[in-house]
Parts: C-alpha cells; sequence; structure tokens
C-alpha cells in the first residue's frame, strides 16, 4: 500500500515536471557556467589532491547541484499551501511518508538527469573518470537530494512565507557550499578553516564523490561519505516525515 501510494504521488509530480521542460533544464544553468567560466581556470593549477582539475571541480559541481537545487524544494509546497493543494491533499487516505517520498523522488529523478546532463558537457571539455566513479557520483547526488528536499518541505510547512523561508535557506545552502569545499578542495584551506570544514556533512560527501572519480572506492573517504550520506537521509526523511504528519499535509 505505500509503494502504491509512493508511486502515485510520485507519478502526480513526475508529470507536472515533465509539462515543464524548462524547469527541467534551467536548473543545471549555473552549474554549467561554473563549469565553462571556471573550470578552464583551474587547469594546470596544483590543487592538493588527486586528480586533475576537472575530477576536482565536477564532483563539487554535482554536489551543489544537489544542495541549491534540493534545499529551495520547499518553494513547491507554498505554492501549492496558496493554491489549496495541499488543503486538499490533507483529506486523502495516502500516507503523510508517501507525500513526502512521492516528492523528494520526483526531485532525486530530476536532479541526477541534470547531473548527467553536466557529467557529459564535462566530458566534452576534457574530464576523465571511471564508470564506477560518474555512477557513485549519481548516487550521491540522489541521496543528498533526497535528504535536503525532506528538511526543505519541513521547513516550508514550518514558514509558509517566501521571504521567511528563502532567506533562512540562503542562511543554511551559502555556508555549507563554502566550508565544503565545493569549488575547491579544503586541502587548500588554512589549518583553521579545514577543522572547521569537518562540521560540514556536505565536506565527506564531496571528497567521497571525487575519490570515486580517480577510481579510489575502498578508501577512508568513501567510506565515510556514505557512513555520513546514509545517516544524513534517514534523519532527514524521519524528521520530515514527522513534520508533515503534525501539519497535516
Amino acid at each position: 500500500m505505500l509503494f502504491h501510494d509512493i508511486a502515485l504521488v510520485f507519478g502526480r509530480y513526475a508529470r507536472q515536471t515533465l509539462r515543464s521542460k524548462f524547469q527541467l533544464l534551467f536548473g543545471v544553468l549555473m552549474p554549467l557556467l561554473y563549469l565553462l567560466f571556471f573550470g578552464p581556470l583551474l587547469t594546470g593549477l596544483p590543487l592538493g589532491t588527486e586528480g586533475d582539475s576537472w575530477q576536482v571541480l565536477v564532483p563539487g559541481l554535482l554536489l551543489q547541484l544537489g544542495l541549491f537545487g534540493a534545499s529551495f524544494a520547499g518553494f513547491a509546497i507554498i505554492i501549492e499551501q496558496q493554491m489549496g493543494v495541499v488543503e486538499r491533499l490533507r483529506v486523502t487516505p495516502v500516507s503523510r511518508l508517501a507525500l513526502l517520498l512521492g516528492r523528494v523522488l520526483r526531485d532525486a529523478a530530476v536532479f541526477v538527469f541534470q547531473a548527467v546532463l553536466l557529467v557529459l558537457a564535462a566530458v566534452a571539455m576534457g574530464l576523465r573518470a571511471p564508470l564506477g566513479g560518474v555512477l557513485t557520483g549519481f548516487a550521491f547526488v540522489a541521496v543528498l537530494t533526497v535528504a535536503l528536499a525532506s528538511l526543505s518541505y519541513a521547513l516550508a510547512l514550518r514558514l509558509p512565507r517566501p521571504q521567511e523561508f528563502g532567506p533562512a535557506v540562503n542562511a543554511v545552502a551559502m555556508p555549507s557550499m563554502l566550508l565544503s569545499g565545493l569549488m575547491l578542495p579544503m586541502a587548500l584551506a588554512p589549518a583553521w578553516l579545514d577543522v572547521l570544514s569537518h562540521l560540514m556533512p556536505f565536506r565527506y560527501l564531496v571528497d567521497a564523490v571525487r575519490a570515486g572519480y580517480v577510481g579510489d572506492y575502498a578508501g577512508p573517504e568513501m567510506l565515510y561519505g556514505v557512513l555520513v550520506a546514509a545517516a544524513f537521509a534517514a534523519v532527514a526523511v524521519t524528521v520530515g516525515t514527522r513534520v508533515f504528519r503534525r501539519a497535516g499535509a
């Protein structure tokens, strides 16, 4: 029954997304701009880590795609509240967990599709990475999206006004981007900043994907990345489900 409900909710939002192909492609625009205009600046620079500049930059851009895209997913539920969609869903027998998972799985599918487009563009510009590492990167994007979208929807139910929700998300997303080493590895940072970055869970995901892009699947970076991603997703989905149930969304 739960899987049936999830499939129904997923199908509903997937059809909405497919009707808006502009939205599907526009989300990958910012990472593509970084790839085109920032990537060439790193070519040949000593980045203090394994792999060439593309193997360092592209994993960060993949997770940036999930970080910013999924963090702002809650705007969709704010719009639904204003249109009365959430009110109508409250009287249906569909489980609240399905209402959440159907949404976040649609988001994960969208961002993985955008990640594929980004990697194809990077390959055209010179990226060379093992297939296993590329697939690992897609998996981390999906898990990160599920986690952040769950928290974003939960926050949107608590802060249903865009002028409150947007600044709250930015207050978390920007420090997360700067301290996780998305653009440049934290090996280049001073010691105090490197230590501070280890408090950010996204740091471990970035390091894991970069390890996969150089073919290192059994090192500590991959292990820590998998553990942190799994724990983060479990906590986020639990929090999101509780908020959905209390709000009756």
